[in-house]
């Protein structure tokens, strides 16, 4: 196997140009996906896509609120929310939210941020000053914050995890990618509207279900458009399971059986025997 090494601006464009390469695989932004696809469409050579997401965690107030609050941080702080699965969304049935949130705001708050070479650790910090500045940017001083959790201080690139709420669908940290530890929190009242907020989006990643009611957390996995749903869990990728996108989180599937389907071509061959 031959590793090349260099900046996607230019090493990528030109492998993605290149005849002779057949096939790419891109896993990134939705934005450089768009120029990956664009620059592969010169030689009409096959793409898959895993970009952006804004999973909606979907949580009825039938459901186990104490497991749904419990899990809700690994679900979107995961690697510091630096996740393209991260259920950043957070929807929550009206009459459940007081006690969903009291639940979520100690589950947060113990979330242990620090040295991610500790085996204590349940977070570490972002990649960059750049990007913790862009972070920051989705929670301005009037934004909506609930609460937060803690962070180390000093050298080291860290947010507090925190949670903003109440937040509308049509708010900037509702509708964008942010790439770190900030989630909000949108109320919803019934089953139709949940599920008309969860694919009000651009992306169609991941996504979680939360209900005691088997019949509603089957309509609702398959009426929310998202390639990947999980019920009463935050699970997204297993490795003998299909894992991609709806919509402009991607193209394509990796993983699983069907992965192959991307680097193979089917030949149909006509042989006579002179019979």
């Amino acid at each position: 196997m031959n590793v090349v090494v260099g900046p996607g601006s230019s090493v990528g464009q030109c492998l993605a140009e290149h005849p002779d390469i057949a096939k790419v695989a891109f896993t990134g932004s939705t934005e450089v996906g768009r120029k990956v696809m664009e620059a592969a469409a010169g030689t009409i050579k096959r793409v898959t896509l895993e970009l952006g997401g804004k999973s909606a965690n979907i949580v009825f107030a039938d459901a186990d609120l104490e497991k749904a609050a419990s899990s809700a941080p690994s679900g979107v702080f995961g690697n510091a929310g630096q996740d393209c699965c991260a259920r950043s969304r957070i929807l929550v049935q009206k009459s459940a939210m007081d006690e969903f949130m009291a639940l979520f705001e100690t589950a947060v708050k113990n979330v242990r941020v620090g040295d991610p070479g500790s085996t204590d650790t349940e977070m570490g910090p972002l990649i960059s000053t750049s990007h913790r500045e862009k972070v920051a940017s989705f929670v301005p001083d009037d934004a909506p914050v609930a609460f937060r959790g803690e962070a180390p201080e000093g050298a080291g690139f860290w947010f507090a995890p925190t949670v903003l709420s109440p937040v509308s669908n049509d708010d900037r940290a509702a509708r964008e990618e942010i790439f770190g530890p900030v989630a909000a929190v949108i109320p919803f009242e019934d089953e139709a509207e949940a599920v008309r907020l969860a694919n009000d989006t651009i992306y169609g990643l991941s996504g979680s279900v939360w209900t005691r009611d088997g019949a509603k957390a089957l309509r609702v996995a398959r009426t929310v458009e998202t390639g990947v749903i999980s019920i009463n869990s935050n699970t997204s990728v297993r490795v003998s399971t299909p894992f991609g996108g709806f919509k402009q989180s991607g193209v394509g599937r990796e993983l699983g059986p069907r992965a192959l389907d991307h680097y193979t071509e089917l030949k149909n061959v006509y042989f006579a025997t002179g019979e």
